[in-house]
């Protein structure tokens, strides 16, 4: 219990300072855009510093949940140009969105299976049928934000280390777009034109795509085994 509180306190002071101190207006488009020379110039005189604290700062942000991803992930192609920023964005965000899942399934967990457990048993018997493609699926369709399934996840049962490489992997399709966006940052206006109507569609497929494999492999493995008992 006193494990749980003072993680509470830290969470709570954190999120606290974030809003007291007006953090998030450096999370901005806007200031990231104006930023960007002298983080580019910081970068070539010490780009393993540059990308600790950028990581730190992406980690911290999603593992609590707050706003900025999106910038923050423009800001890597901006800084970092590509390949290097996809392979920090993608670390970064997976490892601050595992830290928001332990954090909910530590504060909240217990809370919620007391309030709404027969919902939660459900939630969980279908995370226990369909596996990590439930999770792949969600993270591959942008209309769900990250910061939620984070959280909800985090009061399911399954296993982190599931969560983690599922996470890195689902994600990775909008990281490279977002990271890519970002080598043209001076250009964008706002963040509303990076994922077109198109790219939200061919999301969703491919997020769909294994659910629909394991249905029709599950539907030809009962035909298998219908018809061998009708043989027998």
């Amino acid at each position: 219990m006193t494990k749980k509180l003072t993680l509470v306190a830290i969470v709570l002071l954190l999120v606290g300072l974030f809003f007291a101190l007006d953090l998030g207006r450096y999370l901005t488009l806007d200031y990231i855009k104006a930023s960007q020379g002298r983080f580019q110039l910081l970068y070539a005189e010490h780009p393993a510093g540059v990308i600790a604290v950028y990581m730190l700062v992406y980690i911290v942000s999603a593992g609590l949940s707050l706003p900025g991803a999106a910038v923050l992930s423009l800001a890597g192609g901006g800084f970092f140009g590509l390949l290097t920023g996809t392979l920090v964005v993608s670390f970064a965000s997976t490892l601050g969105a595992t830290l928001a899942c332990v954090a909910a399934r530590t504060l909240l967990r217990d809370w919620v299976q007391g309030k709404f457990g027969e919902k939660l048993n459900a939630f969980n018997e279908g995370i226990e049928r369909e596996g990590w493609v439930y999770l792949f699926t969600l993270r591959l369709i942008p209309i769900f934000p990250f910061f939620v399934i984070n959280l909800v996840m985090g009061l399911t049962t399954m296993r982190l280390s599931t969560f983690y490489w599922v996470s890195q992997l689902g994600m990775l399709p909008a990281t490279v777009v977002f990271v890519n966006a970002g080598k043209e940052l001076a250009k964008i206006d706002s963040l509303g034109g990076i994922l077109s109507p198109t790219l939200l569609i061919s999301f969703a497929l491919l997020g769909i795509f294994p659910l629909v494999v394991k249905k029709v492999m599950e539907f030809i493995k009962m035909r298998m085994q219908t018809a061998k008992t009708g043989d027998s």
